[in-house]
């Protein structure tokens, strides 16, 4: 669950740090005075999308911390140990920091991690459900995924399966569309990647070998030259028939180590002359070495040409240095192994293609007939469901629509949920069919299944009341008090029933605090809430009777509650 949650320069929040509790939370307060925005810096930390807009107006960033307490075995949890992050003492704290340039950098339990990581583990964390889900009801091709969230493992297992089977007879379809659509090109291709391999691959290139080749080719060019200069230099040294300047210079620091003991700067003289004394010797020493090692070879001088030049050939053929020509020669490779592995003949790999597509297509059956199993279930517990929010007479179906050869990424069903309102009326598609006060019911419905099976234990509720009223929008507050009894459940509410229905109850105002619109959370203890609930009832003036009914709504949430807390 929600334990901490810490919010600075988010919209108009300029700094907010609140402490959750479990059971069911409400937020109230007037609109526009930052509801939704707390429940989007939640979303923030569940790895929503993040965006420069967010940052308070003056700030360069905005920050929201959310620190959370999972069951011992909870799949949160599991997915940490995934990614190696520790957890020893139990707590888990996100971190999400936007700047004004767009970075966005995301922390868990103080370790780096990007947006998709995040995202991974806030949605073990917390779930959200809003009006956008409201219009996923709505759309036909999201109902297939709604009833895999509430099947069984064994939908799951078989649904990864499937993939894994979809996904190699995607590949093989792939290639034989190509190979039959693009028979000359793949022909051309497959020569040309065999050529070009063998070339490198003959060429035996080493990394820095061009380098090396033209040191080599230049001292063998300017032979004569080097020759020459080495000679002189080492009589201009050693001397022939007269002094070298080794000599020369030795009887410099002979004369000089006769004085050095007179002055210390004599003896600085004395030490530098005979530094370069040996300095001279050494380099006479090193002059001589090089011209025994000098050897002329006119055909390693040729042998270094040719090999210049076909270094030459193969950087203009196929990158501008050795590395890019071996990173090319690598690529290569990796793609003709590929080919030459798929190049069976064309009979070889139809006869591939078709007994992939058999598994495929066996296995997305199986899947299909678990799909329809859970879709009874679903349908069961969704008029369990819809019964408690007076809609007992709505008759919910799932519909299938297989098509039984055509495979898809999620296998051989068309799913779509169909609604009957009112008896003697025909059953038509939900999304043509509901109001806006149904949608509200049938999603709670939906959310207060999905609940029992998720294990998320963190559930917000952000206006899921709208469009109902009277004794509706007491059930729906009984059936949120319901799911909260499992899950912390946070609710953003318009409607007084919802509020009294709550274990813990936050006003949100909106004020101006020098001349900056500011957004402050305040916890209403048991005798502030008769007041702010017959508010919401009232509206601005709020009468002795609105807080008595306010009152009343109260004493009557803690009855429900009681015989909840009885029948669990």
């Amino acid at each position: 669950m929600l334990e901490e949650l810490s919010i600075r320069n988010f919209a108009i929040i300029d700094h907010l740090d609140v402490e959750f509790s479990k059971g069911m939370t409400v937020l109230t307060g007037e609109t526009g005075a930052g509801k939704s925005i707390i429940i989007d810096a939640v979303g923030l930390l569940a790895g929503g999308r993040g965006s420069v807009h967010f940052i308070r107006t003056g700030a360069d960033k905005a920050v929201i911390q959310g620190s959370f307490s999972f069951p011992k075995h909870g799949v949160t949890y599991r997915v940490l140990d995934e990614l190696g992050i520790d957890h020893e003492d139990g707590t888990v704290i996100l971190q999400r920091e936007i700047y004004k340039s767009g970075r966005n950098v995301c922390r868990v339990n103080g370790m780096l991690v990007n947006t998709t990581t995040l995202k991974r583990i806030g949605e073990t964390a917390v779930d959200i459900h809003g009006q956008n889900e409201h219009q996923e009801l709505m759309q036909p091709e999201k109902h297939l995924g709604m009833l895999d969230e509430f099947a069984d493992g064994k939908v799951a297992e078989l649904r990864t399966t499937y993939e894994e089977l979809y996904q190699n007879y995607q590949h093989l379809d792939h290639l034989v569309r190509e190979k039959h659509d693009n028979e000359q090109e793949w022909a051309q291709r497959l020569d040309m990647l065999r050529f070009q391999v063998k070339e490198i691959g003959e060429a035996d290139l080493k990394s820095g070998e061009e380098e090396s080749l033209t040191t080599e080719r230049d001292r063998l060019d300017n032979f004569q030259k080097i020759n020459d200069s080495l000679q002189e230099s080492y009589l201009a040294l050693a001397g022939e028939d007269t002094p070298g300047a080794v000599d020369i210079v030795g009887q410099a620091m002979s004369s000089l180590q006769s004085i050095a003991d007179f002055d210390p700067a004599f003896r600085e003289l004395s030490n530098s002359v005979e530094a370069a004394y040996y300095g001279l010797q050494d380099a006479e020493g090193d002059i001589s070495n090089q011209i025994d090692l000098l050897e002329w070879d006119d055909e390693r001088l040729n042998d270094i040409e040719k090999r210049l030049e076909l270094i030459s050939e193969l950087k203009r053929k196929y990158g501008d240095t050795e590395a890019e020509i071996l990173d090319y020669y690598h690529k290569i490779q990796v793609e003709l192994a590929g080919m030459e592995e798929s190049n069976s003949t064309d009979e070889d790999l139809d006869a591939e293609l078709t007994t992939a597509k058999s598994k495929a297509l066996t296995v997305a059956r199986q899947l299909s007939q678990e799909r329809q199993s859970a879709a009874k279930r679903l349908e069961t517990d969704i008029h369990h469901q819809l019964a408690d929010l007076y809609m007992a007479k709505t008759v919910f179906e799932v519909r299938f629509n297989p098509n039984h050869q055509k495979l898809t990424a999620t296998g051989i069903d068309d799913v779509e949920f169909w609604l009957q309102t009112n008896p003697g009326e025909e059953m038509r598609p939900l999304a043509k069919t509901a109001s806006g006060g149904e949608l509200s019911r049938i999603m709670l419905a939906l959310k207060t299944i999905f609940s029992h099976a998720q294990g998320v234990t963190s559930i917000i509720f952000d206006e899921v009341d709208t469009g109902v009223s009277g004794r509706v929008a007491q059930a729906i507050a009984e059936k949120i008090s319901d799911i909260a009894a499992g899950s912390q459940v946070l609710v953003i509410t318009h409607l007084p029933q919802v509020a009294a229905m709550a274990d813990h109850h936050y006003f949100i105002a909106k004020t101006i605090v020098g001349k900056r619109t500011e957004t402050s959370l305040t916890r209403l203890e048991m005798a502030d809430r008769p007041a702010e609930i017959a508010r919401m009832s009232a509206g601005t003036q709020v009468t002795k009777l609105a807080l008595e009914h306010a009152q009343e709504l109260l004493d009557m949430a803690e009855q429900v509650k009681q015989k909840q807390g009885q029948s669990t």
